[in-house]
């Protein structure tokens, strides 16, 4: 790697640039190629300034050779040959010249009497140019320590680094920060070789999203100081506190330098006087009558840094003071704007390769980035393939690793180490972290909370994600309801129409206010309005009963069947109970959540079963954080099959969509039934033996196999059959030809259901190029019509389902995750199905060119 040094404090020297000359040594030990341009005298406090106006002039530093110690740290001391008494120091420090050299292989540096940053535009635009481009700026190692806001902002060290980073260069900013005078030469070569390590190991995993321009690194001369931390932390915000950082003195000035041991160390004027006011008598312009003149004063730089160390000691832990202060070696990302940035690394641990021994070999480091998980033979291939794959679910992970593993050649992808732990089950994922550069493609599966959307957005062409960002237009109930009711307006011949029960959605924030929610669900009124009537008229079986259903709620809870507005009364009345005795939250609270519910599409039903006709209504509901709910017709009478008890059953269907958009719906569904046989809801209502007051008993209603247990402790185990399966179960009641039939119904309304949403709904619901996105769909089949017809009724839409549903029957998951990675995952990287291959259980059911493109 082709590295150039700068700095503020100059060339070698004891009293102001110690340990540059240690570090060029160090690295290039390391093998690296050390290019070297430095300020020639100390720029201390200057930041990222350019002297304007002026000509910068060059010399040659030249400095001693490798038998000598390094220029500026070690001090030798002898006697005089002219006084024994006393000792002359004859440690050699370079020389300075006029001249470049003019014999090869001279080792030479460049000083110059501009800035830092000066040094930085010399260095990679004027010297060096036979030697490659310059990989890597390191401005420093600073003489003292370049952590909080107060010294970083005016640094010549940071200033460096920022040059660089405006140059489009990669960039360090290296202080050493000492707490005495005593400079060690052992302290300070283990500081020069955990810079070393610091600065490869940052180089290895360099962000290749833009995220990180340079990084503030701050050692501490500790004689343990290897054995401390190496920490991503913030930049302390700190301040100067009141009163000037210059004191007033009498008479010149002229040539006094701020002695910058004696800042870096902890000191400044306040260090002994306390004020930093100097407290000298020099006039106020209000004496001898000379009012409103200025009395004429010199000024000298005097900052107070008690109040900056005060500053650390009164933070809180993890700020990159504090850092320092612990003896740990501080590492702050930064932009080249002063703001803090990978603010997801904070607190974390750089983790550097082990100490080399003495003896070890040592090997020049490779120019280009270089990260573990590179461990393919074919990685430079533009479709290979960086894989995160981990849906938090010990059911359906090891299925899609095996389809990934079955479909896509072994050398066309590389799988990530997970970042999930037991401690942190929802991780802060940052994609780019993870690959060898900006143009690397990378496949997301991970659940919707933890998938790295702007990667997605800003890498579109080499991004795969699992999930869309938005997408209520269909998982939310009352949504879906919308989407329907907007799309069958304008396209009244569309299959949904006919295969979607009427919706009635309404908002219930207290019991009480109930009646005045369905001033405008004039159907639902209407619907009670006449089953009061014939109640009255003893025509109880010809009532029309409806299913209430929260509009966000998950695992079927809050499911109710009511036929009356008593009924239904009755249900928010035992809520609101339910809600007095187990949630003392105000009605401000109440609000709050209610309001924070309703726009979040994060929040969805992704581990929700169906909850429709199909779902338990086991638990009770909170009302207090849910007030969406929407009414429907129940589904009456449902498909029943002799030779399975009469359960009822209702059809789960995995649906994937592809960018925007390709709609596939897998032809291998499933049956889940109720775990007691079935009884309509009127003959349910009025048994004798119940509490005309209570609520109905769901257990033959509802079919959400996780939920059998609690609604029927007796179920039957066979609560699961593959769809297909039923002609053969029940050949007389449900032939193949009506299995057929419900299975191109179904491809019907998945279709117009998703293009429904795309079109009709396309601020709730956004397909995305770079995504793609499974699905849950549930359908309830109702009893033979006249005609011996059956109707497909769809119920509710839910993403990222249940696939523990399937029980026993992994192979149905096994085949749709199969077509997952076929369809969606192998044209993005380029591997082709064969020609022999057609997946005829993945049957594309709609196509829809929304124009959106990357």
């Amino acid at each position: 790697m082709h590295i150039l040094i700068v700095n503020d404090d100059g060339p070698p020297s004891a009293h102001s640039s110690p340990y540059v000359h240690s570090l060029v040594r160090g690295l290039q030990a390391a093998g690296h190629t050390v290019s070297v341009c430095l300020p020639h005298t100390q720029r201390s406090w200057i930041g990222k300034a350019h002297m304007i106006g002026q000509t910068v002039k060059p010399l040659y530093y030249r400095p001693p050779p490798a038998s000598s110690p390094a220029a500026g740290l070690t001090t030798a001391l002898v006697p005089s040959s002219e006084k024994p008494e006393q000792v002359v120091n004859v440690t050699d420090h370079g020389s300075v010249h006029l001249r470049p050299s003019t014999v090869p292989g001279t080792e030479e540096w460049i000083l110059v009497d501009g800035t830092p940053a000066s040094c930085v535009q010399i260095g990679l635009y004027h010297f060096f140019q036979d030697r490659g481009p310059v990989d890597l700026v390191v401005s420093g190692p600073n003489y003292g320590r370049n952590t909080t806001a107060v010294f970083a902002l005016s640094s010549g060290t940071l200033g460096g680094a920022l040059e660089a980073a405006v140059c489009k260069r990669r960039a360090i900013a290296l202080s050493y920060a000492f707490f005495n005078r005593n400079h060690d030469p052992a302290i300070i070569t283990k500081a020069s070789r955990q810079s070393v390590r610091v600065i490869e190991a940052l180089w290895k995993q360099w962000p290749t999203d833009g995220s990180v321009d340079l990084y503030s690194v701050n050692v501490p001369l500790l004689e343990g100081l290897e054995e401390g931390k190496v920490l991503y932390t913030p930049m302390l915000q700190n301040y100067w506190g009141a009163g000037s950082c210059f004191e007033e003195v009498e008479g010149s000035v002229d040539g006094e330098e701020v002695d910058e041991e004696r800042i870096r160390e902890g000191g400044g004027a306040d260090a002994e006087t306390g004020d930093g006011g100097g407290g000298l008598d020099v006039g106020d312009g209000k004496r001898d009558g000379r009012e409103g003149l200025h009395t004429h004063k010199h000024f000298k730089w005097s900052p107070r840094f008690t109040d900056v160390y005060k500053s650390v000691e009164e933070a809180p832990p993890g700020n990159d003071g504090w850092a320092v202060k612990e003896g740990h070696t501080s590492v702050t990302p930064l932009k080249a704007n002063f703001w803090n940035t990978a603010e997801n690394l904070h607190g974390k641990e750089l983790q550097l390769p082990p100490l080399e021994t003495p003896s070890a070999t040592k090997t020049k480091t490779e120019s280009t980035t270089t990260l573990p998980i590179r461990n393919s033979t074919t990685t430079n291939s533009k479709d290979h393939l960086y894989a995160l794959i981990d849906y938090q679910d010990a059911y359906v992970q090891p299925l899609i690793l095996s389809a990934i593993e079955k479909l896509l050649p072994s050398s066309s992808y590389t799988l990530l180490p997970s970042p999930f732990t037991p401690e942190n089950k929802e991780p802060e994922i940052h994609l780019s972290t993870l690959l060898p550069s900006s143009d690397a493609k990378i496949l997301q599966i991970t659940p919707y909370e933890t998938i790295d959307f702007d990667h997605a957005m800003s890498h579109p062409a080499t991004t795969l994600i699992n999930s869309y960002i938005i997408r209520k237009a269909l998982i939310r109930k009352h949504f879906l309801s919308s989407t329907v009711e907007n799309w069958v307006a304008k396209h009244p011949t569309s299959a949904l129409k006919t295969h979607v029960k009427r919706a009635e959605a309404f908002e219930v924030d207290y019991a009480e206010f109930l009646d005045d929610s369905l001033v405008e669900a004039f159907d639902l009124r209407a619907s009670m309005e006449k089953n009061d009537q014939l109640i009255a008229e003893g025509k109880e079986k010809e009532v029309e009963w409806w299913i209430l259903k929260p509009s966000m709620s998950d695992r079927g809870q809050g499911i109710r069947l009511f036929s009356t507005m008593d009924e239904l009364q009755t249900i928010f009345d035992s809520w609101e109970v339910d809600s007095d005795s187990e949630d003392e939250d105000d009605d401000e609270t109440t609000q709050k959540d209610d309001d924070d519910d309703s726009d979040d599409d994060s929040d969805d039903d992704s581990d929700d079963d169906s909850d429709d006709d199909s779902d338990a209504g086991g638990n009770g509901i909170n009302t207090s954080h849910l007030r969406h709910f929407i009414a429907q017709p129940y589904i009456h009478p449902p498909l029943l099959l002799p030779e399975l008890s009469n359960r009822k059953f209702h059809i789960r269907v995995y649906v994937l969509a592809i960018g925007a958009l390709k709609v596939y719906v897998y032809k291998d569904m499933l049956a889940l039934f109720a775990g007691v046989p079935y009884t309509s809801p009127t003959t349910s209502s009025s048994d004798p033996d119940s509490n005309p007051d209570s609520e109905l008993d769901l257990s033959a209603h509802l079919t959400n196999t996780c939920l059998q247990t609690y609604l029927s402790p007796n179920a039957a185990e066979n609560s699961v059959h593959r769809f297909w399966d039923l002609p053969s179960l029940s050949p007389t009641h449900f032939p193949q030809s009506k299995a057929e039939n419900i299975w191109d119904q179904i491809c019907e309304v998945t279709g117009d259901l998703f293009e429904a949403a795309a079109r009709g709904m396309m601020i709730h619901f956004q397909p995305m190029e770079q995504a793609f996105e499974v699905y849950g769909l549930d359908f309830l089949v109702d009893a033979d019509d006249e005609s011996g017809r059956n109707t497909a009724w769809l119920l509710e839409v839910n993403a990222f389902p249940d696939f523990k549903q399937t029980g026993e029957l992994k192979g149905v998951v096994g085949g749709f995750w199969e077509g997952v990675v076929r369809e969606a995952v192998g044209g993005f990287v380029g591997v082709k199905k064969a020609d022999d291959v057609e997946d005829e259980k993945m049957r594309l059911v709609r196509e829809v060119d929304l124009g959106r493109r990357w």
